[in-house]
């Protein structure tokens, strides 16, 4: 408990910056991934170990939304492992700090796990609607179309995202962070990867799981043109 105590402690003052965070992953994602961090660091664990505990909860409640049919039970126990996987890949980032510095490997193993759960989890609800059309209300084939515009959104937002960061310069050594801005954190909300989970806890109502996630999808599409657009700007003032 020492140990852990200690890597709390270390930690509270490690943390990256909250720029450009929204508020779930600020306030309820990263001081969960803390704790988990600790007690991972007071168990000996490795950030690779963490990260694929990480993908073990993501990828049963992936499963689990494909496979079976749904429910209010079904809902809390997949936003539950949802949100459990999101908790452990804040974690993994935050250990590796903790033990003086990740590696290149592992930073490649938490982006392909990252891509691989969004991916997987629009592709796993297109297989609901299939699967259980009466459940869902999704007997038109135009229904089906709705998952796969969600992850193209989602995945080109992600790409996007971790490629602008990869081609902008980096500040200063020394240079004082930016200050977070509370509207940016309250406007990101609906495209927090944690929201994004709560809906799932609607799965036992059918089609009011369907509007929902329908309704982030239409969200998250017009968040990516933005995106696009403020990201092509800032990358036209840098010269390679």
């Amino acid at each position: 408990m020492a140990r852990v105590g200690t890597a709390l402690r270390e930690l509270r003052g490690a943390q990256k910056s909250a720029k450009g965070v929204s508020l779930y992953s600020r306030f309820v994602n990263r001081p969960a991934g803390r704790y988990l961090a600790a007690v991972s660091y007071g168990l000996g664990l490795t950030p690779n170990q963490v990260t694929l505990v990480s993908a073990a909860f993501s990828f049963a409640a992936v499963a689990a939304v494909a496979l079976a049919a749904p429910s209010w039970g079904l809902g809390l126990a997949v936003w539950a492992a949802l949100a459990a996987g999101f908790a452990f890949d804040s974690a993994d980032g935050q250990l590796a700090r903790l033990r003086g510095g990740g590696s290149a490997a592992g930073e490649w193993l938490d982006h392909v796990v990252d891509a691989a759960k969004l991916t997987a989890l629009h592709a796993c609800v297109l297989i609901a609607f299939f699967r259980f059309p009466d459940a869902y209300g999704t007997g038109s084939d135009g229904w089906l179309l709705v998952p796969l515009g969600f992850q193209f959104a989602a995945v080109v937002t992600f790409f996007g995202g971790l490629l602008t960061e990869k081609l902008k310069p980096k500040a200063a050594p020394g240079s004082p962070a930016a200050a977070p801005s509370t509207l940016r954190a309250v406007a990101l909300l609906p495209v927090d990867y944690g929201v994004f989970c709560l809906v799932f806890l609607l799965l036992g109502g059918g089609e009011l799981f369907r509007w929902a996630y329908a309704g982030l999808g239409a969200v998250a599409a017009l968040f990516l043109l933005a995106f696009l657009a403020k990201w092509f700007r800032e990358l036209s003032a840098v010269r390679r």
